[in-house]
């Protein structure tokens, strides 16, 4: 099960009750809304806050979650009408993140694909499964020190799953996420019908028995199941997952759109129904002022959010020797920074020393078969700020590999993680001030392509960002 396009929905519904007096003063029924330690134990954010890296980052979470936010398994019913099985894991199907620059009313929103590959804190994997492995590794860690009440099991895993999710994000976007929104299956459900059904627009007709979809071409109105089934199809899409990020994002944007410039703002029975979501299944950090934010929002219009995809390097990354059919996203860490960065005008976090005497010299030594690959990464790396060494051809090898020597564990790292998550050792056999890079057989990061490094051109579309005020036609 794959479920995605739900997540950002807490944050929209929040957003709806600004601009009436009645939205406003039932917000207030919100403080019943489940809440997580996620930033570890901040204080309770001031009202107007504005960061000091000139953005308000929200990090939405969506989990294929088959339990409420109070552990209760969901009813068999609920999940049939759901269409989900009675298994789900501990994967976090979406990631976006919001950011709202201080002193603007827009809102900035981008995508993370799911399978992302990334440097976590046990070694390079899906940012997926950061969630999982944190919350796994903690309930463990309780058990072993005699901790046997399920409730706090529970919750103290689930936190670090989520802390372990936000740093994942964080580090590789270089964002610092100020708050946190997590919703399920159930909760997305439900404000999508409380909506009354949300507009989407097909280029085609598609249908998915995994996912239950079965849609018509051109506009259409779904609900329920069927959003859900929107939103969560992959199977039968031209570029699989990336295409089903574009369909959250149109999803979103149409959700916006209804509730912001729509009848929802002005109907009660709309608005009971949204906040009646919003409690059952959202849970969001524990420093979150909901009035405070919703009072910072109330010039938002329905084209005021724009939707956009981190630039991606590789959508079907061999990542695996033992497993060689395994795929994931391969990203570039500095270009996911700098795009990040770019939203809102600002310095990427964490770049690369610039200028030819800024940092070591990085050699490129290409083992495989592919003509000039040695040069193009060399360019790569150039572009991204390191100093440029020697090029060339040496021992055939299969994997890639990233060598430093004494005291440049740091830049190996960066370059590492640059050019796809390559694997790094220190050795005595590269000169002092060099880091050497062996470009294996199966290499496929930046530069693999004759073209340049990937990126954006690579991702999944180079068109207009989706925003909340079209029709936003996608297949």
């Amino acid at each position: 099960m794959r479920i995605a396009g739900k997540i950002v929905v807490s944050v929209l519904s929040v957003i709806t009750f600004a601009g009436t007096a009645y939205g406003y003063s039932t917000l207030t029924s919100l403080d019943e809304v489940s809440r997580s330690d996620v930033l570890g134990g901040g204080e309770p954010a001031k009202p107007g806050e504005r960061p000091a890296d000139g953005s308000l980052d929200i990090l939405l979470v969506g989990r294929d979650s088959r339990d409420d936010t109070q552990g209760n398994p969901l009813p068999r019913n609920v999940l049939q009408e759901l269409r989900a099985g009675a298994n789900g894991d501990d994967l976090t199907d979406t990631l976006i993140v919001l950011r709202i620059p201080n002193g603007q009313e827009s809102i900035k929103a981008f995508s993370i694909p799911r399978d992302s590959y990334v440097r976590l804190a046990g070694g390079p994997d899906k940012i997926n499964s950061a969630f999982g492995k944190a919350k796994a590794a903690e309930a463990s860690r309780l058990r072993a020190a005699g901790e046997t009440d399920k409730d706090r099991l529970r919750v103290e895993s689930l936190t670090a799953g989520r802390r372990a999710t936000r740093q994942a994000v964080e580090d590789l976007t270089g964002v610092t996420i100020d708050h946190f929104a997590e919703v399920n299956l159930l909760s997305f459900y439900d404000i999508s019908n409380a909506v009354g059904g949300v507009p989407v627009c097909l280029k085609e007709a598609t249908k998915d028995e995994d996912s239950g979809a079965d849609f018509p071409k051109g506009p259409q109105k779904v609900s329920g199941g069927d959003a859900l089934a929107f939103v969560r199809q992959r199977k039968n899409l031209p570029r699989s997952d990336l295409d089903r990020v574009v369909r959250q994002q149109v999803f979103l944007a149409s959700l916006a759109h209804e509730v912001l410039s729509a009848g929802t703002l002005a109907d009660p029975g709309k608005l009971g129904a949204l906040i009646d979501a919003v409690k059952k299944s959202v849970v969001i950090d524990s420093t979150w002022n909901l009035l405070d934010f919703v009072g910072r929002l109330q010039g938002i219009t329905g084209g005021g959010i724009q939707f956009s995809t981190i630039p991606v390097a590789n959508p079907d990354y061999r990542y695996s020797r033992q497993h060689p059919s395994w795929t994931a996203v391969q990203v570039d860490p500095v270009q996911v920074k700098a795009f990040a960065a770019g939203l809102i005008g600002a310095p990427p976090s964490g770049a690369p020393p610039s200028g030819p005497a800024a940092g070591p010299i990085v050699d490129v030594s290409n083992a495989g078969e592919a003509s000039g690959l040695a040069a193009r990464v060399a360019d790569v790396l150039e572009e991204r700020g390191f100093t440029p060494g020697r090029t060339g051809n040496t021992t055939a090898r299969r994997a890639s590999l990233v060598r430093y020597g004494p005291g440049l564990a740091a830049p190996g790292a960066q370059v590492a993680d640059l050019l796809g998550g390559l694997a790094t050792t220190e050795s005595a056999d590269v000169p002092a001030g060099h880091i050497e890079v062996l470009l294996g057989q199966v290499y496929s990061g930046p530069g693999a392509s004759a073209g340049g490094g990937g990126g954006a051109a690579a991702g999944p579309r180079d068109d207009a960002p989706i925003t909340s005020a079209g029709e936003n036609c996608v297949d």
